[in-house]
């Protein structure tokens, strides 16, 4: 039944994630490619729609991996529950966790093997959010994969033009509203353009 496969998918994906939800973007990729629930470039498209929509990053992927799977194998209407299945799948792990943390954490804080698992933590979760920028960012910049023909395409230049200009603006202090409908603005022009 795919309603608990989706569960289980996103139950293990939230288990055994630590770091949030750029963290949990290389093990959604590879569950959902390795299901075949979803394409490549259809993934890589949700992932810049979850970023600019409320809402951890993972749990609006869950919800969105949920509604379209279950919404092909059963209907339109499956796909609600599709999509409530895998966001609780999700989100669950991470729940049960923090109560069993909170319980027992304030007895344990002093204690170095506690200390050291939680500084081992953080080289882990920076890598983890490297790998997605590595995975996610390789195939739009890279669809073709790395050849000199990447260097004849404008949809390169575009999205460096568009990641500097981010940079500046965030470098600049500016109004994150603003550089959002910035955003949406050139990217609205590059498709009619290209």
């Amino acid at each position: 039944m795919i309603f608990l496969e989706l569960f289980l998918t996103f139950f293990k994906i939230g288990a055994f994630t630590i770091g949030g939800g750029y963290a949990m973007l290389p093990l959604i990729q590879q569950e959902v490619l390795n299901h075949g629930w979803i394409e490549l470039e259809s993934l890589v498209n949700f992932i810049a729609v979850a970023e600019s929509t409320p809402g951890p990053v993972a749990v609006n992927m869950a919800t969105y991996v949920g509604a379209i799977v279950a919404g092909d194998a059963y209907g339109g209407a499956w796909g609600v529950l599709g999509s409530a299945v895998a966001t609780l799948g999700t989100v669950l792990p991470s729940f049960l966790i923090i109560l069993i943390v909170a319980k027992f954490y304030q007895k344990f804080q002093q204690s170095f093997a506690v200390k050291g698992c939680m500084s081992g933590l953080k080289p882990c979760v920076v890598g983890l959010i490297g790998a997605a920028v590595l995975s996610i960012g390789g195939s739009v910049l890279f669809p073709a994969g790395l050849s000199l023909a990447v260097f004849t395409d404008m949809n390169l230049y575009i999205s460096l033009a568009i990641f500097a200009l981010c940079a500046v603006l965030a470098f600049k202090k500016v109004n994150p509203i603003l550089i959002i409908c910035l955003s949406a603005a050139i990217g609205i022009a590059t498709g009619y353009l290209l």
